[in-house]
């Protein structure tokens, strides 16, 4: 029985559409997944086991009566910071640690409606906030190919519980890197939509403008698959479009151009990443794809641009957090203004105060102009840099993440440090681009990747060459917990 939490979502569809396996028998297969490891992982923040075997029940009734469909009977597990209702929704922070969601996300209401079994929820950074899920209010989710390492962030717990096989996919969110960057610590596949392409209806804000909702998952057809099922116009969100299922097809890329970006093929990545790539550079040449170097010039002002931009629309979206009409409230305060601050003292996090801080200091009169304004105007600039380069390329390459996961608790003192992790990774979510973060080998024993980025509406480009990657480039899992 838990062998069937390690199949992937097509395998995992023959068995249940032949009648080998029941969606309950794969249900309670995760479950015995979560309550051997999730002590060691802390990748599930909270359980809905009770729920989960009802929903698997459904499904069980519909394949009984004929019924097919991608996701009909396949677990998951969800970030939480999506909402689904009558679950707990903490956002990783004591702020809101008994807060229960009253609604369903679009994204939880469509998969809930394909006949998908949500499994729990998963920890992140709080609110979103960092790259490695260490800023979790509830204790940091350690990395499935070495404990004392982090599963990077904010999805951490997603990308770790996909790696662990405690479910057979899991949901995401990414504002800067979110789902691509734990994607690579962990080993797995990380896809970052198009923004808007998704519904954020349900997502609580981080930063309202690169906020993207995807999938983590074991291999990238199956990537393709949830997303299929998630993506498309929401009346309740007013920044998605029309837009066209992924319908990838394996085969040759001949003719296809894809440019390196020089700006990230810097001197502080690590050289086995970079000879990594170098592999990666060559699959795509033997798939018949044409690859040659490419400058995106505003690149170095992406992370400074993002870490402007980011905290001042946290600033915005955190205000509600008062302890009146949301979160923990205080209850020794004198007056409203002493409510106020013990309220949001006690219930934000280090990093969630900082972000706060930084944000309204870029927004408060005599610096907007100076520095958010400012921000907006260059990020421009490097949505312009994105255009020019797709201009003659039909995707870029570059690496996910410089370095493989580093050590629990080896950049908490170092904010800045933190910060300039998402070096890779800010671009596409500037320029709102679709991005897919794909294994590359290992270094020292723990998984590296690569990014592969497409202009939108050029998603089939982009899950065709990270399928012909997938194929050629495996990696181990020996060592794993």
């Amino acid at each position: 029985m838990m062998e069937l939490n390690r199949l992937n979502i097509q395998e995992a569809r023959l068995k249940l559409d032949s009648g080998e396996i029941t969606a309950k028998d794969l249900t309670e297969a995760c479950l015995a997944q979560i309550a051997a490891t999730n002590e060691r992982l802390n990748a599930v923040l909270t359980l809905c086991a009770e729920s989960a075997r009802a929903e698997a029940d459904l499904a069980d009734r519909r394949l009984k009566n004929g019924e097919r469909a991608p996701l009909l009977g396949i677990p998951y597990l969800c970030k939480d910071n999506i909402m689904a209702k009558g679950i707990r929704t903490t956002a990783a922070s004591k702020i809101l640690e008994n807060y229960i969601a009253p609604y369903d996300a679009t994204v939880i209401r469509k998969l809930k409606s394909a006949g998908a079994i949500l499994l729990g929820k998963t920890n992140l950074d709080e609110f979103a906030h960092g790259a490695s899920t260490e800023n979790s209010a509830y204790g940091p989710t350690k990395n499935p190919w070495d404990l004392s390492r982090v599963a990077g962030g904010s999805s951490g717990g997603s990308a770790a519980a996909v790696a662990a096989d405690l479910c057979i996919f899991a949901i995401g969110s990414d504002t800067g890197g979110s789902i691509r960057y734990p994607a690579a610590f962990c080993g797995v596949i990380g896809y970052k939509p198009a923004y808007g392409a998704v519904s954020r209806s349900g997502l609580i804000s981080m930063t309202s403008s690169t906020d993207v909702i995807g999938p983590l998952t074991k291999n990238v057809l199956d990537a393709e698959i949830v997303y299929n099922e998630i993506f498309g116009l929401d009346k309740l969100d007013a920044t998605t479009y029309v837009s066209d299922l992924i319908t990838a097809t394996k085969g040759s890329l001949k003719g296809l151009k894809i440019g390196l970006p020089k700006e990230y093929f810097v001197d502080g990545l690590n050289p086995e990443i970079k000879a990594s790539l170098d592999k990666v550079k060559m699959e795509l040449e033997k798939a018949g794809a044409i690859t040659s170097e490419v400058s995106l010039p505003y690149t170095d002002y992406g992370v400074p641009v993002y870490y402007i931009i980011t905290p001042s629309e946290i600033s915005s979206n955190l205000a509600r957090f008062d302890g009146i009409a949301w979160g923990l409230k205080a209850d020794d305060s004198s007056d409203l203004q002493e409510f106020y601050k013990k309220s949001r003292g006690q219930g934000f996090g280090p990093e969630a105060k900082r972000r706060i801080m930084l944000g309204t200091f870029a927004l408060s009169a005599g610096y907007f102009e100076a520095y958010y304004k400012k921000a907006q105007a260059v990020r421009t600039l490097i949505c312009q840099d994105f255009d020019q380069a797709f201009k003659d390329f039909d995707l870029l390459l570059t690496p996910t993440a410089p370095h493989p996961a580093f050590k629990i608790g080896e950049k908490s003192n170092d904010p800045l440090a933190m910060y300039l992790e998402d070096v890779f990774v800010t671009g596409a979510s500037l320029a709102g681009l679709p991005a897919i973060s794909i294994p590359s080998g290992l270094v020292d024993g723990l998984p590296v990747a690569g990014q592969l980025i497409a202009p939108r509406g050029q998603e089939n480009n982009l899950f065709k060459a990270a399928s012909i990657l997938e194929a050629k480039i495996k990696i181990d899992k020996n060592n794993f917990i």
